[in-house]
This record gives structure tokens, C-alpha cells and sequence, in this order.
């Protein structure tokens, strides 16, 4: 049930905002399968392509835009790594009502 929760409080907050759009919601999406796949830790640490892979998107450019765009905005916190070895972190916000728009 947590699960769903999780995405259910996304969609609740994003509702009223107008700077998210269908591509956010899916790397969102992806990211949190992500997660789920690694018994919902957080942050989880993963390379763009994994999550890309998962999200169906098949432009980085795409991909780190709207990533850094989901951290500004307050839906996750997003570190990346600059390390090709290393995945970049990803933090998931548990609590969306502080979120201006």
C-alpha cells in the first residue's frame, strides 16, 4: 500500500502545478520504480541510463532537464555525481505541502 501512497501524494501535489508535464511524470514514475526495485531506499543511486531505460526517454538532455527541474521545484532532491562510476543520488521529498508554485 505504501507504494501507492508514494505516487498518490505526486499526483495530489503536482495537480495545481503547471510547470510539470508528462515527461516529469514519467521519469518521476521511473524513478520511484527504481526505488521500489531497490527495497525502497533513499536516496537511491542510479546512472541516467538506468532510469532513462525505465522512463521509456531517449534523450539525455531530456532526461537531466527535467531531473534538475524535479529538484528545484521540491519533488525530489537531486545530487549528481560527475563520476562515471558512481550513480548520481536521488532523494525522494516525503512531504510535498511546503511546494510553491
Amino acid at each position: 500500500m505504501e507504494r501507492l501512497n508514494i505516487l498518490s501524494d505526486f499526483f495530489e501535489a503536482i495537480r495545481p502545478d503547471g510547470r510539470i508535464s508528462i515527461t516529469h511524470i514519467g521519469i518521476y514514475a521511473a524513478l520511484l520504480q527504481y526505488r521500489i526495485q531497490n527495497n525502497f531506499a533513499n536516496p537511491i543511486e542510479a546512472f541516467s541510463h538506468e532510469i532513462m531505460n525505465i522512463a521509456k526517454v531517449s534523450s539525455a538532455i531530456t532526461y537531466h532537464k527535467c531531473v534538475k527541474e524535479l529538484s528545484e521545484y521540491g519533488y525530489i532532491k537531486y545530487e549528481p555525481s560527475f563520476n562515471r562510476k558512481k550513480g548520481s543520488r536521488i532523494y525522494f521529498i516525503e512531504s510535498y505541502s511546503l511546494i510553491p508554485f
